[in-house]
Parts: structure tokens; sequence; C-alpha cells
């Protein structure tokens, strides 16, 4: 039987439009005895779960200030949030993938390439507009290959994405010759210098991000076929849905926030490198874990991934501060990553009727 996945919080399944049913319509899921009120049992147990990330959130905090006397202070707040806006953009094109039922491993190389295209002397030489305009194209490009690969190439984005990794990154050695590109337009390296109302300009673009990004996904038609083509492609197809079409842009967008966030990076680095973004697809994927994104797709909270970018944030920010080695925060990050996904298993679990 055919279902069709809606969004939580109520938005409700997509109209049938009976293309390819032999009954002429698709049975939506809430049209059976008992499952009516799922998606909205669904939408809450989201709000419950991101009530649980900012609950341990403020735990980590109240943590952090017991055991350095430097983290319960403003400037320190200030870095936990500038160090999770570039992340916290490229996440958000990440869980966008993910609840469409994919998966974008070369967000980290295609930051990469982005910033060190954007810092080459030729784009350079056209200012601040210039190298903000290559950086977005060539996230934007990059994701728009992966996403026809993967829609109209048939290969699955496990294998896709990593392909890219690997070519996006060869490809940012081969442009900057693995040398560091030092930035000499001061206007772009004030993208990261630059303070409002003693907020730095970063924690700024990643509001803006957010909100965009949650407007898009859960007061959209995009949004809402986002989680009906992660939930059920088959049903969503049956719809009437360009799942392939779909896709494309979903791709597009991750590769676009992985653009915006190489503006980001390269200005707080004053440099375009090769090495620019490495481990920033576990980052991401993991802060879309423990935000409540199935794998699966058809489900999950742009609210919960950026809850989870500030859970891996302060936790870092608490070990540097504590002078604890890397190993053991990725020990740490690993054994949150683990929890998260037996926690959503049994939660299916539960739900399943």
């Amino acid at each position: 039987m055919s279902q069709q996945t809606s969004p939580p919080g109520g938005s409700g399944p997509l109209p049938a439009t009976g293309q390819g049913s032999p009954s002429g319509t698709v049975r939506q899921t809430g049209s059976s005895p008992g499952k009516g009120s799922r998606p909205a049992f669904l939408g809450h147990m989201g709000r419950v779960r991101n009530l649980g990330l900012f609950v341990v959130l403020v735990l980590l905090c109240v943590i952090g200030a017991l055991s350095s006397g430097n983290f319960a202070t403003r400037q320190n707040a200030l870095v936990i949030l500038s160090s999770a806006a570039v992340i916290g953009v490229i996440t958000i094109g990440q869980t966008f993938v993910i609840i469409g039922g994919g998966i974008d491993l070369s967000v980290g190389a295609i930051v990469a390439l982005a910033s060190v295209w954007c810092t080459t002397v030729a784009t350079q030489s056209y200012g601040l507009g210039g190298m903000v305009f290559c950086a977005l194209a060539v996230g934007a490009i990059v994701g728009l290959i992966n996403g026809l690969i993967i829609a109209y190439g048939n290969i699955v984005a496990f294998i896709t994405t990593i392909a890219m990794m690997a070519s996006a990154r060869g490809l940012a050695e081969r442009i900057s010759d693995r040398q560091s590109q030092v930035v000499t337009v001061e206007s772009f390296n004030s993208v990261a210098s630059t303070k409002w109302l003693g907020i730095p300009l970063l924690v700024y673009i990643l509001a803006v991000a957010v909100i965009l990004g949650w407007v898009l996904l859960n007061r959209t038609t995009f949004g809402r076929r986002t989680f009906a083509i992660g939930g059920n492609q088959e049903a969503a197809r049956l719809a009437g849905l360009d799942v392939r079409r779909h896709t494309v842009v979903l791709y597009v967008l991750s590769g676009l926030c992985c653009g915006i966030a190489a503006v980001m990076l390269t200005a707080r680095t004053t440099s375009g490198a090769s090495n620019l973004g490495d481990l920033y697809e576990l980052d991401s994927i993991a802060a879309v874990i423990i935000g409540g994104t199935l794998l699966t797709g058809g489900r999950g909270s742009l609210v919960g991934s950026i809850l989870g970018v500030l859970v891996f944030t302060t936790i870092t920010n608490i070990f540097v501060l504590n002078n604890l080695t890397t190993d053991i925060q990725q020990i740490a990050k690993g054994l949150i990553i683990i929890a998260a996904v037996l926690i959503q298993r049994r939660g299916r679990r539960t739900v399943t009727p």
C-alpha cells in the first residue's frame, strides 16, 4: 500500500492526483483508522525532542561555567556563536537533503573548492561582489552536478557525494597548488570582523539563513514535497511530484549553503585553502542526527539541527577551555551520535502501529 508522509507540525499530506494508481487515488496516511493523529503526534514528539536538546544545551553551559572561569563570559559566548555560524549554515542544507531521503558527504570539499576559487588573484580583482558571487556559484554548480548524477544518473547519493568529495578536494588542491591564498580585499575580510550591536555579522548571517530555511521547510509547498519525497518516493511520484527535479534542487540548495559557509570561513581565516572544511560533512550529519532528523528521510526539524550544532560547538568549547585533547572530543562526539541513533530507533518502534 502506498502512503504519503506529511511533515511534522500538521501541514498535512500532499493531495493525490491519482496518476499511476489503479483505483484513481493514492491512499493517504490519515485515511486509516487509528492513524489520523499520527502526523500531529510526530510533531509533538519533535517539539519534545527540541526541548530536550535545549535542556542538554543548558546543562552543558552549567558544566562549562563550573569547569572553567572563562566559559560564562560574553566574549566566549560570541566565540561559540561565531564558531557555530559556519557549520550551522552547512547543516541547514544538509537537513533539507536528509529529510528528502538523501545525504551529502561532499559539503566539506565544496567549502574548500569555493574558498580556493574565490580567492584566486583573478577573482580577487573583482572585489567583494565578485568573490562572493564566485563562492556561491561554485557551491551551487557542484550541488547541481551532485543532484543530476543522483536523480538522472540513478547513482545512490552515498557513492555520488563521496566521489564528489574526492574530486572537489583534489580540484581545490590543484587550483591552489596546496598553498594558502591570502585575501587582500579588506571589505571581504570585514565580513568576519564586522559587528552590529556587539554581535558578529556571521551570527546574523546564520540567523537569517535559519529563518529562511525554516519558512521554506515548514510553510511552503517545497517543504511539504521534501517531506513527502523523503518519506516515500514512490508514493510521491504517484501523487504527481517530479521527484528527480526536486532532488536536484535539494542538492543545489545544499551546495549554495556551502558557498555561503565558504565566504564566512574564508573571511574568518583571511585566506583560501584546500584543507578548509575538513570533516564538516561528519559534523553537519551528526548535528542533523542528534537534532532528530531520520537518516532514512521523511521526518526532521531544522530547529533541532541548529540545536545540535550548538550542542557540539559548546562541547568543543568546553574541551578547549579545559585543555582536553582532540581525541577525547572525537570520542565524546561519537558516543553522542550513537546515543541519538539509538533513541531514534526506539522512538520509531514506539510510534509504529
